[in-house]
């Protein structure tokens, strides 16, 4: 553990609270202090292996707002994933899958990663003490979030309750979601935490077919009027192909011809 700081150090973070400078990168600091190019990666290397700033790639860190006691520092994941995508041009993300099935009640096991979907990177990375699990999504998959205030004061970006619990059919094989999904969303229908309508828009964007039949065959189950699904059903092409209302099992049970589903729920 560092325990005593050198005139450069001070001067670094002095420099970093003056500005509220939240990351710094490759000669930031060569000007305002006076260093060349060397010192100024020694100074930084030899902050980031104390614990004391972060480094998110080679030639980025991310620095504390206030030296932390004990000396030790580490970013919360809103400023990580945050960092992470100012650094790619257009970069946008929002956390999903276990992390809001935690937030949203459905599941009450505290995830050790953060699942992110993002427009950028596809990796397994982890910065400080923050374990990311970077999810590449088309554009067009990005969307139906809500803002989260953090307690650091900052912005976290989760998928909405209603994408969550779309994203739990669509990816329940990365997430293992499947066949609890169906159970919250009988739960939140009957709660009227979310509306069927909303649940068929966000599938129909969001979704693929595979979604869409599973999606849709739960809906009818559980009861939802004739409109919503119609806009389910206008969205199939006709097929002979069935699919398990629960891929985790075997395809046995009672045919479903209208969603093409095996209502396997059953042995």
């Amino acid at each position: 553990m560092k325990r005593a700081l050198g005139n450069l150090e001070r001067q670094l973070f002095a420099y970093a609270q003056m500005r509220r400078l939240r990351a710094l990168r490759t000669r930031d600091l060569t000007g305002p202090l006076g260093i060349s190019d060397k010192q100024e990666r020694e100074l930084l290397n030899r902050l980031a292996q104390a614990g004391m700033i972060t480094q998110v790639r080679r030639g980025l860190y991310l620095v504390p707002p206030r030296l932390p006691l004990g000396g030790k520092w580490s970013p919360e994941e809103a400023l990580v994933l945050d960092t992470l995508m100012d650094d790619r041009d257009g970069g946008r993300y929002q956390i999903c899958g276990p992390n809001a099935f935690n937030r949203y009640g459905f599941d009450e096991q505290i995830p050790t990663r953060v699942y992110a979907y993002n427009n950028r990177i596809s990796a397994e990375r982890v910065i400080g003490t923050v374990a990311l699990t970077l999810i590449k999504v088309a554009d067009e998959r990005l969307g139906d979030t809500e803002n989260v205030e953090t307690a650091g004061g900052l912005t976290a970006v989760y998928s909405s309750r209603c994408r969550t619990l779309v994203d739990a059919v669509y990816d329940w094989s990365r997430f293992n979601s499947l066949p609890r999904a169906f159970e919250w969303i009988r739960a939140e229908l009957s709660s009227g935490r979310v509306g069927a309508a909303e649940l068929v828009r966000s599938t129909l964007r969001y979704g693929d077919i595979g979604t869409i039949r599973r999606m849709g065959a739960s809906l009818d189950r559980a009861g939802v009027t004739v409109a919503p699904l119609r806009k389910l059903e206008r969205a199939l092409e006709p097929t002979s192909g069935l699919i398990a209302w629960n891929p985790t099992r075997p395809k046995r049970g009672t045919l479903d011809r209208r969603w093409g589903v095996v209502w396997n729920d059953h042995e």
